[in-house]
């Protein structure tokens, strides 16, 4: 058996490929939209993609399910209740697929962070141990998995969310009900020893508590995981339906348009990368078009055009993409030179398939540097000062409020950047605004929505709350509370 995980870090998305290498046949498992990788990586085993699962339809990514149907003929399986224009096979409970004579993934049901879920055992029923999931000793047909692959049903020190279908009917209490019962009657009849390998890890909006590492065993979870100990169903549905992160405007739509026939990212690609210039994005940008710069915060902040939203590509960009701009509205690109693809390639991760083109040459191309704004980035002890002064700034801590509820600045005011997208209502666009997170990636998407809304005096820190607290300058810890901690 041939057995890899690929980890994208920027959506903390975990897929996987399973190979037999006496037939020569491979099975993908939850694929990320491009799919380059799986493919390579199969030409250099000698392998054929022949089969494609998706454990769910995912709420945080386009999977590419489709484009691998479109580039090898792999069929497709979903959860047996699962609906979808394209063709599939279903699978559930007894359903085997054989890669060959000696692997062979067999599906179980595992409602719960979704209504179609289900989890994929890997049996390997003969070969050498290689450093994958180990294989029998024996050549023997094994009764006991190898593996399991869990989706979203089970994570690394925590279980899938079941609150993401409540606007296509389904409640968190059903699902949570689900949840439970397919945790206690399917994974955790498992043994101990079976590894177990989710779709995401820590950063992942899918849970709450998800931990950094990327593979456990069925054992080890069955002691570490909170959601796992010994509790009543209600009192489980209780703990994973509360303290759940706000989920991005876009997880409903990337869940429905996972179900659905779509163009392939290589067809939107090639739509979507059009060079345009400064007078065409001008008039562009004048009719209402978002404007999205994915410069690093620092070049963002010395130049950038008016209106231009900043989401940086070092940081989680798909994310916050997808929690700030509007899928529906057509999207105008500004990046680093070369950036182009790889910026419009990563919103065609998260199905935002509505780019009309980019600034050709980047920020070079505008004729005057006059046009140009930037965002006033302030040392720590700046920052000090002026929050010290008679006539103090209104100071914004975007990060979360988990975050903010372990340590926190004085005087400041909590608001997460999520809840920026719809405008700070009620303060005067004069008003100076002083913006910070954790460490500058945030707090200069923050600084870049105010600017765009027409606020004039906007800064923010330079580094963030570790500079701050770099600096040696005085920090609140413990749980936050009292007026002016929420706004």
């Amino acid at each position: 058996m041939i057995f890899k995980q690929f980890y994208l870090n920027c959506l903390a998305h975990a897929s996987y490929l399973i190979g037999d290498e006496t037939s020569g046949q491979a099975a993908v498992v939850d694929p990320q939209r491009d799919i380059d990788q799986y493919l390579d990586f199969a030409a250099a085993h000698h392998l054929r993609i022949a089969h494609v699962f998706l454990t769910h339809f995912h709420a945080d990514f386009i999977a590419g399910h489709l484009e691998l149907r479109d580039r090898t003929g792999a069929t497709i399986y979903l959860g047996r209740t699962a609906e979808a224009e394209y063709a599939f096979t279903p699978v559930g409970d007894g359903s085997v697929v054989r890669l060959g004579d000696t692997v062979r993934i067999e599906a179980i049901e595992t409602p719960g962070h979704t209504v179609e879920s289900i989890s994929l055992l890997i049996f390997d029923d003969g070969g050498p141990d290689t450093g994958r999931p180990a294989a029998p000793e024996n050549a023997t047909r094994s009764s006991k998995p190898v593996a399991v692959l869990t989706g979203d049903t089970l994570f690394v020190g925590d279980v899938g969310r079941p609150d993401l279908r409540a606007s296509l009917g389904w409640s968190a209490t059903e699902l949570g009900g689900m949840l439970f019962d397919s945790l206690h009657r399917k994974l955790l009849a498992l043994p101990d020893a079976t590894r177990m390998y989710p779709a995401h890890g820590a950063g992942s909006l899918c849970g709450k508590a998800l931990s950094k590492e990327t593979a456990s065993t069925i054992g080890d979870q069955r002691l570490v995981n909170y959601a796992l100990k010994p509790m009543s169903k209600q009192a489980f549905i209780d703990l994973v339906t509360a303290d759940q992160p706000d989920a991005p405007a876009y997880f409903t739509y990337d869940a429905v348009l996972n179900s659905r026939e779509r163009p392939t990212l290589d067809e939107t690609l090639a739509r979507e990368l059009k060079p345009l210039s400064f007078e065409g994005l001008r008039h562009l940008v004048e009719a209402g078009i978002q404007l999205l710069d994915t410069r690093d915060p620092v070049e963002f902040a010395a130049a950038h055009l008016p209106k231009s939203i900043n989401i940086g590509l070092g940081g989680q960009f798909a994310t916050w993409a997808g929690t700030l701009l509007d899928a529906s509205e057509p999207i105008m690109i500004v990046a680093d030179p070369g950036a182009e693809q790889q910026s419009a390639m990563r919103l065609g991760r998260i199905g935002f398939d509505n780019i009309i083109g980019y600034l050709e040459g980047g920020l070079a191309a505008v004729p005057d540097p006059e046009i140009m704004q930037n965002t006033t980035r302030l040392s720590p002890e700046l920052a000090a000062e002026r929050l010290g002064s008679a006539t103090p700034p209104l100071a914004l801590d975007v990060r979360t409020p988990g975050e903010r509820s372990q340590k926190w600045i004085e005087g400041t005011t909590s608001r997460p950047l999520n809840s920026l997208r719809d405008g700070l209502a009620g303060v005067s666009h004069a008003q100076p605004v002083l913006v910070f997170c954790a460490g500058g990636y945030r707090s200069s998407i923050a600084a870049s929505l105010l600017q765009r809304d027409g606020f004039t005096n906007v800064s923010e820190i330079a580094g963030g709350l570790a500079a701050w607290e770099s600096a040696a300058l005085p920090l609140s810890r413990g749980p936050a509370s009292g007026s002016g901690q929420s706004t």
